[in-house]
């Protein structure tokens, strides 16, 4: 930072992702670098009138208490705000979001008068693609699909170089049938990717198969297919199944070149990439071959989003 009392002058926009369980936020500059970050527990109550904007707004105000004892005098151009579940990115509306409780939430309206600042607001997913693509693992491709794995799995599409919107809906493999017969979804659906190939999923198989009481996370259970496990290996090849059925219906449908992995199941590396790679690869015939690749800004991706949303605002 230079001498003690000196300020560095800062141009960056603000950036901030509400999770189900926490809040990613940055002041971010043009290059995409998080010069101030912080990451804090989501606030209970979010669905509660005002709460979602009170939330964000408290939020900015400590990055910029952060920033100020840093040294920096910063210079705002805007602030990204992004949140899962159904989100009107041209009304400016969070939708409706079942982990988080809120419905039909206006955002951008009443944020920008409480901050002074032009919004924009988006889903985490679809504003993560759009990271990678400028400063990730999807830059100089037009054809992607994003998909992190974790708790639940997510999707994002970008075709011939524009992230697919369709009016907030568009994106949801997770909900997308694999097993007709299979487990009961969150969504109330049977057999959706997400309650057969997700982290939790996983944990949820590879418990009942053994008959556990105890909870073995799905990080254990790919140590355990490293070491040749025959429980975990079966457990472990039945999601990568369901997964890769998913992703070769949605590649045949979009066309999309490269498919990035990420969320907390892609930290196992190529024990999830190898056997999915295999398992995507030899279900295509005439279709494109994707490459299947990390993605890149691990769980910053969203928040980085927020930014380009913010920066593409400003």
């Amino acid at each position: 930072m230079g001498e003690v009392g000196a300020v560095t002058p800062l141009e960056a926009v603000a950036a901030v992702d509400v999770g189900g369980t926490r809040v990613k936020a940055a002041l971010v500059d043009r290059a995409g670098v998080e010069v101030v970050a912080a990451t804090e527990a989501t606030p209970p109550g979010l669905g509660a009138p005002g709460a979602l904007v009170g939330a964000v707004e408290s939020t900015l105000g400590r990055l910029l208490g952060d920033a100020e004892q840093q040294g920096y005098a910063v210079r705002l151009g805007g602030c990204g705000v992004v949140v899962p579940g159904v989100v009107d990115d041209a009304k400016g509306v969070a939708v409706w979001s079942a982990n988080l409780g809120w419905r039909d939430v206006e955002v951008v309206g009443p944020l920008e008068g409480r901050v002074g600042l032009p919004v924009a607001l988006g889903h985490d997913v679809r504003a993560g693609l759009l990271a990678e693509a400028r400063w990730g693992a999807a830059r100089g491709v037009d054809n992607v699909l994003f998909v992190p794995l974790g708790t639940g799995i997510a999707g994002a599409l970008m075709v011939d170089g524009r992230v697919l919107q369709g009016g907030g809906y568009a994106g949801e493999l997770g909900h997308v049938e694999v097993e007709p017969e299979g487990p009961v979804c969150g969504c109330g659906a049977r057999g959706c990717l997400e309650a057969v190939s997700s982290a939790a999923a996983i944990e949820r198989s590879y418990a009942a198969r053994l008959g556990l009481t105890e909870h073995v996370t799905a990080e254990r259970i790919a140590a355990l297919v490293v070491s040749g496990d025959p429980d975990a290996s079966a457990v472990w090849t039945h999601a990568v199944s369901a997964l890769a059925r998913a992703l070769v219906m949605a590649v045949t449908l979009s066309g999309v070149e490269r498919i990035l992995v990420g969320g907390g199941l892609s930290r196992s590396g190529d024990v999830l990439l190898e056997p999915l790679r295999h398992a995507v690869s030899e279900r295509l015939t005439f279709q494109r071959q994707p490459s299947v690749e990390l993605a890149a800004l691990g769980d910053r991706a969203g928040c980085l989003g927020a930014a380009c949303l913010a920066w593409d605002l400003a």
